[in-house]
């Protein structure tokens, strides 16, 4: 290990890492084409940002955006399980103090994010709000200094909204998870096949045939609904959203409680923001060989300490799969140890979709530097819509994919009220 302009596993495997980095920038159209101004227009110069997020090939493209745009940024891993250590030791080398080393202890991780912090940042971004959080609880003194952050995940933007509505939050915070660039294709078709990936390097099983239980049907639900019914398996979904269940229900999917499903699933896979979504009762109720994974941002969905309760013995039976042998003899499997499987299992999101989340992310960060200090409330704040718009306008172009214009008849139609039957 070193700790050299950060904290990584081996500097050694930068070449490596830098190989994958371009290969994941070849897929990132849009935040190329962001960079490349950046780097001509330097609108981060003198700004100082630390990040909290997943540390893979395409983190590293943003990295090297906000840097190319003047920014004095720092990385720390968001997940103690989700690092590539290949890709920290590349950013290290490229001057970008990075600490995060896969699987580090508990310990570690929050070291990593006093790191970050300890370079007094004006601008954070957060995956999942342990940053937030940190600044918040322990460090202060700090927030004085910040300006404004964002926040590119779920489990994030329901802990800031709560801090919010308590009103303990500090600075404002853009939730660029809730973008429909982000949202709609991120979450959708990015956690729906990076999940099925994540559980298909683990396991080798065969999806064809398989009954999966689905714990949420939000955007990840949802997509990994889809992605499952493509792959030929019978999918249940649970829900405790009566809109969404409905939803589920009239896209075909049988829609139950988590108890009646564990009765019958051969694959779980929990993806809510929420915490107990499997328990003890369900635990009791699965089948034999039952396998279950996590992709929610924390390893709190899947109850660990009831499992272990119930557990005669363990052994790992192969990479990230965990034997759990039951009282009664039954065997039920844990993926990553309940983490988010498609980034411990797998490399997460391909980098086609984290193209325009990232071009959100950076874009984001040049229009909070622009309104200046004191120029937003300790708030929750939307993604503007022209940096929504505008990252969608560049993905269709770079994919060569041409959309119609409203005419100006249409345009003075949309805009009045006196026309009708």
């Amino acid at each position: 290990m070193t700790r050299v302009d950060g904290h990584i596993k081996d500097p050694a495997l930068a070449q490596r890492g830098t190989v994958r980095v371009e290969w994941a920038a070849g897929h990132m159209p849009v935040l190329l084409a962001i960079k490349e101004r950046f780097a001509k227009e330097r609108p981060l110069a003198g700004v100082r940002i630390a990040a909290c997020l997943h540390v893979t090939t395409e983190t590293a493209n943003l990295m090297l955006t906000l840097q190319a745009g003047g920014a004095d940024v720092s990385l720390c891993a968001s997940n103690p399980l989700s690092t590539q250590d290949d890709v920290a030791a590349s950013l290290v080398e490229a001057g970008i103090p990075t600490f995060a080393i896969k699987g580090e202890d508990n310990d570690t991780y929050y070291s990593h994010i006093d790191a970050v912090l300890d370079r007094h940042p004006g601008v954070t971004m957060d995956d999942g709000a342990d940053l937030v959080s940190v600044l918040h609880k322990a460090r202060t003194d700090q927030l004085s200094e910040i300006i404004a952050g964002s926040e590119e995940t779920t489990t994030g933007v329901i802990r800031l909204r709560q801090m919010a509505a308590a009103g303990v939050l500090r600075y404002p915070i853009v939730a660029v998870n809730d973008t429909p660039t982000k949202r709609l294709f991120d979450n959708r078709w990015g956690t729906g096949q990076s999940t099925l990936d994540g559980i298909t390097r683990a396991t080798n099983i065969l999806w064809a045939g398989k009954t999966v239980v689905i714990g949420g049907y939000g955007y990840g639900g949802r997509g990994l609904a889809a992605r499952a019914r493509g792959m030929g398996a019978k999918v249940v979904v649970t829900e405790v959203d009566a809109v969404k269940a409905l939803e589920a229900a009239m896209e075909g999917l049988s829609v139950m409680p988590m108890i009646d499903a564990a009765r019958i699933g051969e694959v779980f896979i929990t993806v809510t923001g929420d915490k107990d979504v499997l328990r003890r009762e369900h635990f009791e109720a699965m089948r034999d060989g039952a396998i279950m994974a996590n992709t929610g941002h924390f390893d709190v969905e899947i109850n660990k300490g009831d499992l272990d309760a119930l557990t005669g013995s363990t052994r790992e039976v192969r990479d990230h799969v965990v034997e759990h042998v039951l009282a009664d003899g039954r065997r039920v499997y844990l993926l990553a140890e309940g983490r988010l499987v498609n980034l411990a299992a797998a490399e997460g999101h391909p980098a086609a979709v984290m193209d325009m989340s990232f071009a959100d992310q950076a874009l984001t960060a040049e229009w909070l530097v622009r309104q200046g200090p004191g120029s937003l409330e300790p708030n929750v704040y939307d993604v503007p819509a022209e940096i929504d718009r505008e990252v969608a306008r560049l993905k269709l172009e770079t994919m060569g994919i041409q959309i119609d214009e409203l005419t100006a008849e249409q345009q003075r139609y949309l805009s009045s009220w006196q026309e009708g039957t």
